[in-house]
């Protein structure tokens, strides 16, 4: 299990680094998460007088909102080194005690999708952050003896879509827990000027505010969504991005006004014509669709819920009455009774 330690990073000239170069460098940068970037910068500056290491951080929240961003901001703004791994990447303990034991002084240790770590690797986690140290058995048997290791002081920075599934041991062990929030229409305009500026592309406020408008509340979808609108530009729109070109745009691409694609609606049909509206469970729903259910949940469920076409109940999902009136149809008499 290997990690590269990255001191300053987007230094390659190849395409992987033009889209590495869309990430935000500083707190300065990162557009919205307003309070999750003044608690990161008065706890940054507090360690800095300091001259100590920052207190572990857990970030969550759904998929593609900056956590790896961010990891790599804090990194920056203490003026350290980060190793980024993982979870599914760590397979053994052993794993594990090589990567810390490489890190220097006040360095970052940075593991995403941290929920998925197993229960052995992550026992080794505990010692580490709380007391500085990790805890190896040398030999077998009756002559099998523990050596502790001391570690240098670091940060650990954990990213996780499923903040659920981490063991209470190992998240009351981050001393900042930051939830990242899906974005407003003004932030992700911001974001999409600021891409655009990057990569050179011609777009007026409309066309930003119509790809804003349209991308689930994530930056990640506005970047992406951005790119194959200026692919549209460049062949059918003497490559400038107007309303009119995000809209027709984004049209062609099954995108409708409210950032729902395919798989979102057919979703909510599936709950109306298989479900009768629901409840059901996620793995019901799953089957029907055709999608992993963890899917299911981090990167769609959180969009329908915000827009309140879904509703969680203790029996299942179930359509709203917005739900309904998207679909256009009449909710059944018992709408909203499970609700």
């Amino acid at each position: 299990m290997e990690t590269e330690r990255i001191v300053s990073a987007w230094k390659r000239p190849d395409d992987w680094d033009v889209e590495r170069s869309l990430r935000p460098r500083n707190l300065a940068e990162y557009i919205g998460q307003d309070k999750v970037k003044e608690h990161l910068r008065l706890f940054i500056t507090a360690a800095k007088q300091r001259d100590e290491a920052l207190d572990h951080v857990l970030l969550y929240g759904p998929p593609g909102l900056g956590k790896t961003s961010l990891a790599h901001i804090i990194a920056g703004e203490m003026g350290v080194g980060i190793h980024t791994t993982s979870g599914p990447a760590i397979e053994r303990q052993g794993d594990l005690v090589a990567i810390l034991t490489s890190l220097q002084a006040r360095d970052v240790l940075f593991i995403d999708e941290i929920h998925r770590l197993s229960r052995q690797v992550e026992e080794v986690l505990y010692p580490a952050m709380e007391d500085g140290a990790v805890d190896i058995v040398i030999g077998k048997g009756p002559g099998a003896r523990s050596v502790r290791i001391d570690l240098p002081p670091f940060t650990l920075v954990g990213a996780t879509t499923r903040a659920g599934m981490l063991t209470s041991p190992l998240r009351d062990r981050f001393g900042m827990l930051s939830r990242l929030d899906l974005y407003e229409t003004k932030d992700l305009q911001a974001i999409v000027l600021r891409a655009a500026d990057i990569l050179d592309i011609e777009i007026d406020q409309a066309g930003a505010e119509e790809i804003a408008k349209r991308s689930r509340g994530t930056p990640r979808v506005a970047n992406r969504l951005l790119k194959r609108v200026r692919d549209y530009a460049q062949v059918r729109a003497d490559n400038r991005i107007s309303h009119e070109v995000a809209k027709a745009a984004l049209s062609l691409f099954e995108i409708d006004g409210n950032g729902l694609d395919q798989m979102d609606r057919r979703i909510l049909f599936t709950i109306h014509k298989v479900f009768g509206g629901g409840p059901v469970g996620v793995d019901s729903l799953s089957a029907a669709i055709g999608e992993e259910a963890a899917t299911i949940e981090d990167v769609y469920e959180p969009f329908l819920l915000q827009l309140g076409l879904l509703q969680r109940t203790a029996r299942g999902r179930c359509l709203t009455n917005l739900g309904y009136e998207y679909l256009g149809v009449q909710p059944p008499a018992t709408a909203g009774e499970e609700l």
